[in-house]
This record gives C-alpha cells, sequence and structure tokens, in this order.
C-alpha cells in the first residue's frame, strides 16, 4: 500500500480523498493556496504544504509546485482529485518521471481519451457505439465537410477534440451556416484549448446523458459498476444525478457495459474511469471518456457498496482488482443534489462567509462537504460547496429522503442553489423519470 500521498486537490474532493487514505493507513499531505488554510482536509491531513498564491494558476495547477511538495515531504503518490490536472497528460508524465505514484491512468492512456478523434477510434475498435459523424478531424476541404454533414443528417455539433466542461462546441441546423461555423469553432478551439482540432456529428435532438462508471487495473482486468442519469444540466454543467438511470433499456445498458469493460482492457485503463453517452430511443451513443473519478461517483456508490477512491489508490499501489463482475450487486437507488454557493436562478457565484451551516441526515442519507460555520468561501474556484446524496430501496424513498434532506439543509450567509434543488425534485417529469439533457435549460426558460 502507499506511504503517503498528496492531496491536490481542494474543497469536498480533498476531504473525501483524506477519509479513504485514513481507512487505508496512509499518511496524507494537503497542498493548499494562501486562500485554503482553513479548508477541513488542510487541518486534518498529517502535513500540510502551501503551494501559491490564491490564483488556481499559481497553486492547484502549478504541476511543479505540486511535485516539489510531495519531494519534500517524502509522500510517494499524489491524487488528482477530478480538477483540471486530473486528465493532463503531461502533468501524469512528470509525477511519474519524479519518481512518484500518478494515482489515475497512465499518461499514454489518458491522452488517447483526452484527444476525442482518437477517442472515438477507439471506442470504434473495441464495439463501443459511437455517434455518426465524420470519422476524424474536418480538414480545410470545405466540400469534404458539406458532404460528411449530408450524409450524418441536420442538425450537426461541431466539437472541439481537445474540448471540455461543455466548451468548443456548436450546433449547425443548415448548409449555409456550416462552413462559418466550423471556422469560429476551430478558432475558439485553438485560443482556448491550443489546438484547433475539430470534428463533427450527428446532433441527437432529444438525448439524455447516461454515464457508466468503469474500475480497471491495467493488468487485464475489469468491471462496470452500471450507469447513472446525468441529465438534469444547464449549459452542459450537471446539477443532479441519479443511479441507476430510470426507464432505460437494460439491456442496451448491459450491453454497452460490457463493450465500455472490453475497451478498458484493450487501451490498458488503470484506475477508476467514466464512459460518457447520449441515450436516445433505446440506443447508446459514445460520448467521451473521463479519466477520473468524478463529481457524480457517490450516486454508484451508494448502489453498489463499492468504494471507488479507495480503490483508485488500491490499483495505483499495484494491487490487482479482486472484484469480479458478478460481485458487482445494484441495490437500490440514489440521487446527488450538487449544493453550489450561487443564485439559484442567474447562476451568478456567491461567495462570502458562510455564518450557519447546518447538515442534514438520518437513514440513507449522506452529505460529501467542506462547510462549517464561519468558514469564507473564497471568489478564486468552482462554487460548488457539497453535495448532497441519499439512498432508498426504492426511486420513490430515494427522491422522498432527498426532498427531507434538503429541507433540512441550511447554509446561511451566502446565496446557494438550495432552493433550485428543492423546486427540482418536486417537479412532476422528473419524478416520473427519464428527461432529456434540454428539459432543465427549458424549465428556467418558462
Amino acid at each position: 500500500m502507499l506511504k503517503k500521498v498528496v492531496i491536490a486537490n481542494r474543497g469536498e474532493i480533498a476531504l473525501r480523498i483524506l477519509r479513504a487514505c485514513k481507512e487505508l493507513g496512509i499518511k496524507t499531505v494537503a497542498v493548499h493556496s494562501q486562500a485554503d488554510k482553513d479548508l477541513m482536509h488542510v487541518r486534518l491531513a498529517d502535513e500540510s504544504v502551501c503551494i501559491g498564491p490564491a490564483s488556481s494558476t499559481e497553486s492547484y495547477l502549478n504541476g511543479p509546485a505540486i511535485i516539489s511538495a510531495a519531494e519534500v515531504t517524502d509522500a510517494v503518490g499524489i491524487h488528482p482529485g477530478y480538477g483540471f490536472l486530473a486528465e493532463n497528460a503531461d502533468f501524469a508524465e512528470q509525477v511519474e518521471n519524479s519518481g512518484f505514484v500518478f494515482i489515475g491512468p497512465k499518461a499514454d492512456v489518458i491522452r488517447l481519451m483526452g484527444d476525442k478523434v482518437s477517442a472515438i477510434k477507439s471506442m470504434k475498435q473495441a464495439g463501443v457505439p459511437t455517434v455518426p459523424g465524420s470519422d476524424g478531424p474536418l480538414t480545410e476541404d470545405g466540400e469534404r465537410t458539406q458532404a460528411v454533414a449530408r450524409r450524418i443528417g441536420y442538425p450537426v455539433i461541431i466539437k472541439a477534440a481537445a474540448g471540455g466542461g461543455g466548451r468548443g462546441m456548436r450546433v449547425v441546423h443548415s448548409e449555409a451556416a456550416l462552413l462559418n461555423a466550423v471556422f469560429v469553432t476551430q478558432s475558439e478551439a485553438k485560443a482556448a484549448f491550443g489546438d484547433g482540432t475539430v470534428y463533427l456529428e450527428k446532433f441527437l435532438e432529444n438525448p439524455r446523458h447516461v454515464e457508466i462508471q468503469v474500475l480497471a487495473d491495467g493488468q487485464g482486468h475489469a468491471i462496470h459498476l452500471n450507469g447513472r442519469d446525468c441529465s438534469l444540466q444547464r449549459r452542459h454543467q450537471k446539477v443532479l444525478e441519479e443511479a441507476p438511470p430510470p426507464c432505460i433499456d437494460q439491456k442496451a445498458l448491459n450491453d454497452t457495459a460490457e463493450a465500455c469493460v472490453d475497451a478498458c482492457k484493450k487501451i490498458g485503463y488503470r484506475g477508476a474511469g467514466t464512459f460518457e453517452f447520449l441515450y436516445e430511443d433505446g440506443q447508446f451513443f459514445f460520448i467521451e471518456m473521463n479519466t477520473r473519478i468524478q463529481v457524480e461517483h457517490p450516486v454508484t456508490e451508494m448502489i453498489t457498496g463499492i468504494d471507488l477512491i479507495k480503490w483508485q489508490l488500491r490499483i495505483a499501489a499495484g494491487e490487482k482488482l479482486s472484484l469480479t463482475q458478478d460481485d458487482v450487486v445494484v441495490k437500490g437507488h440514489a440521487f446527488e443534489c450538487r449544493i453550489n454557493a450561487e443564485d439559484p436562478r442567474t447562476f451568478l457565484p456567491c461567495p462570502g462567509k458562510v455564518t450557519h451551516y447546518h447538515a442534514p441526515g438520518g437513514f440513507g442519507v449522506r452529505v460529501d462537504s467542506h462547510l462549517y460555520s464561519g468558514y469564507t468561501v473564497p471568489p478564486y474556484y468552482d462554487s460548488m460547496i457539497g453535495k448532497v446524496i441519499t439512498y432508498g430501496e426504492t426511486r420513490e424513498i430515494a427522491l422522498a429522503r432527498m426532498q427531507h434532506a434538503l429541507e433540512e439543509l441550511v447554509v446561511d450567509g451566502i446565496r446557494t442553489n438550495i432552493d433550485l434543488h428543492k423546486d427540482l425534485v418536486r417537479d412532476g417529469e422528473f419524478r416520473k423519470g427519464g428527461v432529456s439533457i434540454h428539459y432543465l435549460e427549458k424549465k428556467l426558460q418558462d
């Protein structure tokens, strides 16, 4: 087992990693910015190192500073959480070249799956269903681009190969607008990601966003942990998730999940990962693979009883995956509400001092949060301040528990999106299950 690990992230995920390390007897080093000296995981870690000023680029995204912190504390591994460094192949390579264990996939696998064009190619080879598209990057040949779009059928979506977080995308409804849209997206992708490569896909009109969680040890063993529905989102940012996905073709899900497992074995995947799909009319279409742990991983943990972070750490230490697919038994249902320090309607960040905080409790209620009364939410980082997760024997029970949990949750002193979540868990269409990725946007416009 790893003797000492640097936690190279902040907030609730840092606290989540710390707890897993403590269970496994791993010493922890919390790295933090000058703005985060009072974070809960910094207080609880065995050691802490300030690595820079408040700005993320000078602290949490500063690879050399994080590696230096590992060196001075005699750590053996670095856990990047689910931040940008988790999917940064160069950082993973630097960590391993410096003699430390990167708690995540190998750099070459991150590169393979980080480029959406090569990822789609790999998935096709592994038998994972994909969205009809250009089967590679678009060239300067405008006639070819138009021919591809005609073959696929409008509307189409132009995507940056190196994009992420909902950026670098543009929907096109007619041939007249296509070539200009390609040029603009290429320019934006170059500016945002340093890579102007774009590709073309069929734009599905009313899909759901369904994910399949995998664990693999990079030694020939891999399993899936069923799926989760992440369709309630705004501008590609997820708001509320649940597992397993309701109103789904179970055979299609199982077949797709098995293809994901085969893909993991073929590419030599190591650690926890997520295959993201659009789901429409009983069919799955691969979007991308996230080569990291994700915000919504607790809903999968609740329905399977498998601790994903602990398995990340074990696999990084060189352990073989002892779990088999038969060991994965899905029981019950789980929801997760992302609690953000933001206006519930405009979504503008609302940092500030938390004057009073009370976490909900009770059977089947889990709260992953770094908040406490008196804590100041800084303005420099993502606005997420916690997650409320509920579990029940059925979807209805889990949803009822979430309704009660949100009523119990108190965060005074700052504005939060709690009221939005209270509305969503009582929404008639959401309660039925199976809403599309466009549902929340349309609801907020009404």
